[in-house]
């Protein structure tokens, strides 16, 4: 992951770089709940209240509110289509620099007390409270990553044909769930490996970023790629709901350290570093997939974590990186190459 990253990022820097921009920051929680009586007395019911749903998290909001965050808006939304008798109270949210869990959540249950509290007393009788939590789906917190040249700077003579089969390679990633799944989790790889030094929850970004992947009814490419007016062109769109203040960040000494040598990022920065990061991990899987095939770097690696297991000299580790420069490397392969070198 580092190695393929490390060359995608010197191949890009004399080329333009990378370039990102943050589009958006929402976050989202909601309060689950079941009413079977008339909605027009639930929404007369919601109307009245809404302010005092958003005064019973003042306490709360005070801080995020400083630095500004806080609740952005509290909306009703009917869902009994999908569901009888099921209502929600849809809550957005500015968290700034935090990634906001602890606070969205204390924030939804607070709501839902308020929400509660005197609906028996007036036409929207029968809410039920059913849970108040965060919703790690959040398609407006996105986040944009992208890299472009001139074709002919590519790759040599042969530029024009390998634009082309990478960008057949996305095209088929977007037509083909079997082969975006993969292809989006070697994204996965790049993004997971900052968020998770950084202290954030990978497992949080991959359950928002597949359900992204999903967003059309078709599960698809997280990437895009296009060719125009002799132009390359390849670029992500991501959802990262991130942080660099509380929890982890904050605590962990590796996490601290992390973002020290990213030169202490705002979370808007941390998410552009990390769409960055993604897109780098799939450009050089899809270069190797159109050119050498995957398992060329993969089978040097393992070549290498083979000689190393046995102990071998600094020129026997030199004979055996020739001798399989041009034979196909299994374990059993290498320790025969191995004990006919010591014999000899």
């Amino acid at each position: 992951v580092v190695a393929a990253a490390s060359l995608v990022a010197k191949f890009w820097s004399t080329r333009g770089g990378f370039k990102a921009e943050v589009i958006s920051t929402t976050k989202i929680g909601q309060v689950h709940f079941m009413y079977n009586s008339a909605f027009n007395d639930l929404e007369s019911y919601f109307n009245s209240k809404k302010e005092a749903l958003l005064s019973a998290t003042e306490s709360i909001t005070k801080n995020m509110r400083k630095r500004g965050g806080g609740i952005l808006d509290i909306e009703l939304r009917d869902r009994t289509s999908e569901l009888e008798s099921y209502y929600q109270l849809h809550v957005t949210f500015e968290t700034v620099d935090s990634m906001g869990a602890n606070f969205i959540n204390s924030c939804l249950e607070a709501i839902a007390e308020e929400f509660e509290k005197d609906a028996s007393t007036c036409s929207a009788q029968g809410i039920q409270i059913v849970m108040s939590i965060l919703s790690n789906y959040v398609p407006n917190c996105l986040v944009r990553a992208e890299v472009s040249c001139p074709v002919d700077r590519l790759y040599g003579e042969n530029a024009d044909i390998f634009a082309q089969k990478f960008k057949q390679a996305v095209d088929i990633a977007n037509a083909e769930p079997h082969r975006a799944v993969t292809h989006n989790k070697g994204i996965m790889n790049g993004i997971d490996a900052v968020v998770i030094a950084t202290g954030n929850d990978f497992r949080a970004i991959e359950s928002g970023a597949h359900a992204y992947a999903s967003r059309s009814g078709k599960y698809k490419s997280l990437s895009n790629c296009e060719i125009e007016n002799g132009i390359f062109k390849f670029w992500i769109e991501i959802p990262l709901a991130l942080g660099t203040v509380g929890g982890l960040t904050s605590i962990h000494p590796l996490s601290k350290f992390s973002l020290d040598l990213l030169q202490k990022p705002s979370a808007r920065e941390l998410m552009e570093i990390i769409a960055v990061a993604g897109l780098a991990q799939n450009f050089a899987a899809l270069r190797a997939l159109t050119t050498t095939g995957i398992q060329h770097g993969h089978m040097k690696m393992h070549l290498s974590n083979i000689i190393k297991q046995l102990d071998a000299t600094e020129e026997e580790k030199t004979y055996l990186l020739n001798y399989f420069a041009n034979k196909q490397v299994s374990h059993s392969a290498v320790v025969e190459a191995y004990n006919n070198l010591k014999n000899k």
